[in-house]
């Protein structure tokens, strides 16, 4: 079997654009894997200018086509090249469980759960971000323009059956809802000092007690403060929002031993190291024993092969909950492989909880709505190169 094609769609969702690698080879046998080209601006030409040099060689070779690609990116490893590499790999592993007519799982060492927990990430948030998309507009969900919407979104995550939902820090005017997010979108207040005022600790702490009155006491709530503070404030955060109990508490930062001393400081379990690519990478933090959860991200990790590693060695030093973030279609290819503790689940307008088949997959990039509501309006480019 041998790669003939690569080829790049690209979904409008409204608030972001959903991309895809298809992996075509001689036999007919596609493969399928998720990237995010609108917030990762090149990484369709990357993953192309990378996939180039496979045109020709067997997908379901893994091993090699990853020591491949490493060579040819040893200089500028990690970062969007990472991102790219997983892409690629992950559509080679699609590959090679059809030509078995396996599941992905099998070949990562088979399954460990039949069923895992799932939370509702990002609950409130792009209902609040993009509330033009909703109340019935385009989606038939309520916006959050308020912390009562926020209360009401809550509500309906238990009502749903969710055990557990994450939200990010949410501020709120008479003009609505918006995401605070200074170090990721570096441009408002906060930028670019990313120091922590006391009137955003205040509305973090209101918005996280609107979300524990709307869900009550049997749903775990977890906040992810990304790369928004500096560790002061992070450590202030940390302290600020013990009374909740969060399930964690999840932040972004590339200082080991900063994370640490944030963790020592407070009986918030903290989650972290989504955005740590590669085990080299990945062997600080466990060394200074970072994190209560090592977060792996199975679509941006150089494949799901190097997650599944990733998640073996933070066994090693100790014994962290594990939590899988993946994508959709990453959902389906792993999640019942990995032996994480939990997986996050973008639930964000309301789409049911099954994760797209083969004909779903297809009809979404026909711009056919097959999940309850988030792509009701698409238009859908492909671009096809060799």
């Amino acid at each position: 079997m041998k790669i003939v094609k690569l080829e790049d769609f690209h979904a409008d969702g409204g608030w972001d654009t959903y991309s895809f690698l298809k992996i075509t080879t001689d036999e007919g046998i596609t493969g399928w894997s998720e990237f995010n080209e609108s917030r990762r601006k090149g990484m369709t030409a990357l993953i192309h200018g990378l996939g180039a040099a496979l045109i020709g060689e067997d997908p379901c070779a893994i091993a090699r086509i990853d020591a491949a690609l490493y060579a040819r990116s040893r200089s500028t490893a990690g970062g969007l090249t990472s991102h790219a590499i997983a892409a690629i790999e992950n559509a080679c592993l699609d590959i090679r469980g059809k030509a078995l007519g396996v599941p992905v799982y099998e070949l990562l060492g088979g399954a460990v759960r039949e069923r895992m927990p799932v939370y509702w990430s990002r609950c409130g948030v792009l209902r609040a971000r993009c509330a033009e998309l909703f109340d019935g507009k385009v989606i038939d969900r309520p916006a959050v323009r308020t912390l009562d919407d926020l209360k009401a979104a809550a509500r309906e995550a238990r009502e749903r059956g969710f055990k557990a939902l994450k939200t990010n820090v949410l501020l709120f005017d008479a003009k609505g809802g918006r995401q605070f997010a200074p170090g990721m979108v570096g441009a408002g207040i906060g930028h670019p000092e990313l120091n922590l005022g006391d009137d955003i600790l205040d509305a973090l702490i209101a918005q996280l007690a609107a979300l524990r009155e709307g869900a009550g006491k049997g749903v775990r709530l977890l906040l992810d403060l990304n790369f928004n503070y500096k560790p002061e404030g992070l450590r202030r955060i940390a302290k600020a929002v013990e009374p909740f109990d969060l399930m964690w508490l999840e932040m972004d930062l590339f200082e080991p031993k900063a994370l640490s001393l944030i963790r020592q400081s407070t009986t918030t379990p903290i989650g972290s190291l989504e955005t740590i690519l590669g085990r080299r990478n990945l062997k600080p933090y466990l060394e200074n024993y970072a994190v209560d959860v090592a977060i792996i991200d199975a679509a941006h990790a150089a494949g799901l092969a190097a997650p599944m590693q990733a998640v073996r060695q933070a066994e090693a030093p100790f014994d962290p909950v594990r939590s899988l973030h993946a994508t959709s279609l990453e959902d389906r290819l792993c999640v019942k492989g990995a032996s994480e503790a939990v997986v996050e689940r973008c639930v964000h307008a309301g789409c049911s909880d099954a994760v797209l088949d083969d004909a779903g997959r297809q009809a979404l990039l026909r711009g056919v709505d097959q999940t309850g509501g988030i792509l009701q309006r698409q238009q859908i480019r492909a671009d096809t190169r060799r």
